[in-house]
């Protein structure tokens, strides 16, 4: 028994000689990170901010003007006669569906082109992962998310963050 015991070492060992010579080169990225530093963030922010500026004020100017005709009718209702309050009370009725109609429709407007904007930029954060990568012959890249511990200098999150502030 004790033979076949060393001949199972044995082998094992030999076995295994050539899986260890030809160990995986691995690199780990925190994406979270890299979007958190990531220069054309702010760019990105700054255009969807211009493109949905005048939606964005519409539809603050429509909450005002709500605001304004509920405190006028808390602050006149006294005051007022049936017909006036009935007036009122459509108006504000018509403002608020108006409302909810532009404001869901620009949030949906402004989550589809965020969507957008994160797809290129996901698009440009995988290929300066894959080129740096290439150049150091890592064989592996995996998210940091995934892995339990990883060596500092296998962490090439600051990397990325470096070609891509540079490839402005």
């Amino acid at each position: 028994m004790k033979k076949f015991v060393n001949r199972a070492m044995v082998t094992l060992a030999i076995l295994a000689a050539p899986m260890m010579a030809h160990a995986e080169k691995i690199a780990v990225v925190d994406m979270a990170e890299v979007f958190e530093q990531l220069p054309q963030r702010e760019q990105i922010s700054k255009s969807l901010q211009a493109e949905f500026g005048d939606r964005v004020a519409e539809v603050q100017k429509m909450q005002e003007e709500m605001r304004g005709l509920a405190e006028k009718g808390q602050r006149d209702g006294a005051l007022m006669s049936e017909a006036q309050k009935t007036e009122l009370q459509r108006k504000l009725e018509g403002l608020q569906s108006d409302l909810q109609l532009k404001g869901k429709a620009l949030d949906e407007d402004m989550r589809r082109r965020q969507g957008e904007e994160q797809n290129k930029l996901l698009s440009t954060v995988q290929n300066a992962i894959n080129d740096i990568a290439a150049k150091q012959g890592f064989d592996i890249v995996l998210q940091r998310g995934a892995v339990v511990f990883v060596k500092p200098e296998s962490d090439i999150s600051h990397q990325v963050v470096e070609a891509l502030s540079k490839g402005l």
